[in-house]
């Protein structure tokens, strides 16, 4: 993704959220390239799928050891939004009411 027309629109840029497909590629490597060039990288788990869930896993485990920062969609979303006293809080929550479909990172017997 860091390719010279993303790099004028990230210059002036310091959190990056990342979302995408293949894990352990794209995203992976989007991650090293944007950590390397200062930006705080934010990886939404829930919105980043591989083929296999064990290439997803260690490519989050990757991520992380890099210096990104693992976080969920509905994490992101209320973080954007900053708090219930923001004018749009009530909006956005109904983004969140209905409970995410299992994405398989953390086992049931565990939560």
């Amino acid at each position: 993704m860091c390719i010279p027309s993303t790099e004028d629109v990230l210059k002036n840029v310091q959190n990056v959220i990342l979302v995408g497909i293949e894990a352990h590629v794209c995203v992976l490597q989007t991650t090293y390239d944007l950590l390397e060039r200062g930006h705080n990288v934010h990886v939404v788990v829930d919105a980043v799928s591989s083929r296999s869930h064990t290439d997803r896993h260690f490519a989050f485990k990757q991520m992380e050891q890099a210096g990104a920062i693992l976080t969920t969609s509905e994490c992101a979303i209320l973080g954007l939004v900053g708090g219930s006293d923001h004018p749009k809080f009530k909006e956005v929550q109904k983004l969140i009411m209905t409970s995410a479909p299992d994405t398989g990172l953390v086992p049931l017997s565990k939560l």
